[in-house]
């Protein structure tokens, strides 16, 4: 039996003001799968995050949640299951890690399920655990980075949406970014769409690969065949 398509986006088109964001674009996700979008700059692969979770204009096209049509709002996506990373390592820096969390759970009403979530997650990131009560500030920037992974966890998600969560890491950091990444996906079954831009890390993680460029999806298909195919060579060279 096929796997359900768990979340889809279909032939979704996307403006802002003149600019042509996404050009009929469609994309699914399966459960437990990890997909990636890459393309050149501006070929609409953090649009697509977007629409999907309800903080871009969707002029038409449609997103399908357990092939049902739903209307992307935030905070209604977020109850089924969504969660949204955005890219920048975006905390609060101000706060504590602890605190941080916590306002990732803001949809969860019951503050034993959150303190067991805090529990989980910590587990998954070691790191933080040891400075649970510091200012996130203090942080390293992978450190960040594992943080705002760690509070998109916080509502148990299906659908993990990550934009870009190795920008500005050292190599290093940014392996282990993806170990984490991998991590999740295999012991929670967490769905993963993920724009990334570092392709050999990536495509070492992902069970498939969609290649945009000007707001369509030019390729779809396994990473090693996309590789290999010279399609990504055409698109970010500017020859398609």
């Amino acid at each position: 039996m096929d796997k359900e398509f768990l979340l889809q986006l279909k032939d979704v088109h996307v403006h802002y003001g003149g600019v042509k964001a996404l050009d009929g674009a469609s994309v699914f996700v399966n459960e437990g799968e990890i997909v990636v979008l890459m393309g050149p700059n501006g070929a609409g692969k953090s649009t697509i995050l977007k629409a999907i979770f309800g903080i871009a204009p969707i002029e038409s096209g449609k997103i399908l949640w357990h092939e049902k049509a739903v209307l992307p709002l935030a905070k209604e996506m977020v109850n089924r299951g969504v969660s949204y990373v955005p890219q920048g390592r975006k905390v609060f820096r101000s706060l504590t890690i602890k605190e941080n969390l916590e306002i990732g759970a803001y949809t969860v009403a019951n503050k034993n399920i959150i303190t067991q979530r805090i529990a989980e997650v910590l587990e998954l990131f070691p790191a933080l655990k040891i400075k649970l009560n510091e200012s996130s500030g203090n942080l390293s920037g992978g450190q960040q980075q594992m943080l705002a992974i760690a509070r998109g966890l916080m509502t148990d998600p299906k659908v993990l949406l990550l934009d870009e969560p190795s920008l500005g890491l050292a190599p290093k950091v940014v392996k282990e970014v993806f170990e984490k990444i991998k991590e999740i996906n295999e012991a929670h079954k967490t769905s993963i769409i993920i724009v990334e831009h570092n392709l050999k890390s990536v495509n070492e993680i992902a069970h498939r690969t969609y290649v945009l460029d000007k707001g369509k999806v030019v390729a779809e298909g396994v990473p090693t065949e996309l590789m290999s195919s010279g399609i990504l060579e055409k698109v970010f060279l500017g020859n398609m």
